[in-house]
């Protein structure tokens, strides 16, 4: 079987398995019987596959197979994993020392990247938002737990694993080995740039980074800085609550965030006056490997107003995450919470638009594109100019244009009204991507 018909075949299963049972996971929206049917529907189907498919089926993993691809049309972070695999995650996860770096989601079926960290092995070679890993140590990544799959990128410093990974519109995938590195989170940075600007450069909200934020702000202000860019590209990692945290550095008041869930009372999260450490104007800039406690943080300094946005929007993954035990030892992994901005919007899948877009350099969204489809001319910047960072001084000397200023209050006056018309019974309302 071709890939391009392995991929179709993998995207049509997705979108069957989503309708047979969103509705049965679905409690907010469905009636009993309404569950019961889809329920009696996916029996169905599996019984006429067992009795009619053209050689018998192994149902151990056509079952495997449905209950990932449900995972996966409700939460690309979700994972299935055996009583085994369970125990062998909660093992390595609690022992390895050495790591590759990725960041990883689920799309079609297959691991996708979400970013890799600086400085890692993953970064060094190559790899970044939207690239799709289809092997890891020879096995298929369809199908495949997410929570397995990072799970497999973990080990000691030293060894390697081998990856074939498909790049946007490459129909063949490269092989590579990724050789483990010590976990080692990359430092906070800064930098004066000229007329006042001081520049502090984020690759990470792990290990209390969020601290070294504050000092670096101190020192630059030292240094003579009158107004901040705050670099949060490429940032993917670090609890959620450490994204609310860095955006108190910049308010004094205000929600910035709130977090809910199904079976998880509503926690608001309130800007503390003792926990700012600076009035200076902020420009905040994000690309699409800005994730996580990141773009919590993004969002709430471009919704209280104390920071425009710019670059590209973010990935989209704001979510809090925890194993459901199974009777027999089995655990799903799932989002039990999102969190949202003080408008309501969750920032899960639709990730914070930048009030200021530029140079947005996403090869059109894995998620609406066959990614095993022949290849096709990509329309870069022939220059290696860093643009984002250069729009951000801009904004931060002379502030933002007529045109510009019309545009950000657009996408401040459209989260009102997603806001306003949110029917609280249906969750938060997602604003349209533009």
């Amino acid at each position: 079987m071709n890939r391009k018909l392995q991929f179709i075949i993998t995207v049509f299963s997705l979108g069957l398995v989503g309708v047979l049972l969103l509705g049965a996971v679905n409690k907010s929206t469905s009636s009993p019987e309404e569950t019961y049917r889809h329920i009696g529907v996916f029996t169905e189907v599996l019984s006429k596959i067992k009795s009619e498919y053209v050689e018998e089926p192994d149902m151990k993993n056509v079952t495997l197979g449905a209950l990932n691809g449900l995972l996966e049309s409700l939460d690309p972070y979700a994972s299935y994993l055996s009583a085994d695999q369970f125990k062998q995650w909660q093992k390595t996860k609690a022992e390895a020392k050495g790591w590759t770096g990725l960041i990883l989601a689920k799309r079609f079926g297959y691991v996708a990247i979400v970013d890799s960290v600086p400085g890692s092995p993953a970064e060094k070679a190559g790899l970044s938002t939207g690239d799709m890993i289809e092997t890891m140590a020879g096995v298929n990544t369809r199908d495949m737990p997410l929570a397995y799959a990072e799970m497999m990128l973990l080990g000691e410093p030293g060894t390697s694993i081998e990856l074939g990974v498909m790049r946007f519109r490459n129909p063949e995938p490269s092989k590579m080995a990724l050789v483990r590195a010590p976990i080692l989170w990359p430092a906070v940075t800064t930098k004066m740039l000229p007329d006042g600007i001081g520049l502090v450069i984020v690759p990470t909200l792990e290990a209390n980074r969020r601290a070294d934020v504050a000092a670096a702000i101190q020192t630059l202000e030292k240094q003579g800085a009158k107004k901040l860019i705050l670099d949060l590209r490429n940032c993917a990692t670090g609890a959620p609550e450490e994204g609310i945290a860095l955006a108190n550095l910049f308010v004094e008041s205000g929600r910035l965030a709130y977090s809910a869930g199904q079976k998880v009372t509503r926690q608001n999260y309130e800007a503390v006056a003792a926990n700012a450490v600076t009035k200076l104007p902020l420009t905040v800039a994000t690309n699409r490997g800005t994730a996580g406690a990141a773009e919590i943080a993004a969002s709430a300094l471009y919704d209280l107003r104390r920071a425009e946005i710019v670059g590209e929007r973010t990935y989209g993954d704001a979510a809090i995450r925890r194993p459901v035990v199974m009777d027999d030892g089995a655990a799903v992994i799932l989002s039990v919470a999102k969190f949202h901005n003080a408008n309501g919007k969750a920032l899960q899948d639709q990730g914070v638009m930048p009030s200021v877009p530029v140079a947005d350099l996403e090869p059109a969204e894995l998620i609406d594109d066959d990614p095993a489809a022949a290849p096709k001319k990509e329309e870069k910047p022939k220059s290696t100019e860093d643009l984002i960072l250069k729009k951000a001084m801009e904004i931060s000397l002379k502030g933002l244009s007529a045109t510009e200023l019309q545009a950000a209050q657009t996408l401040r006056d459209a989260a009102k009204k997603a806001e306003s018309a949110q029917d609280p019974t249906l969750g938060p309302l997602h604003i349209p991507k533009p």
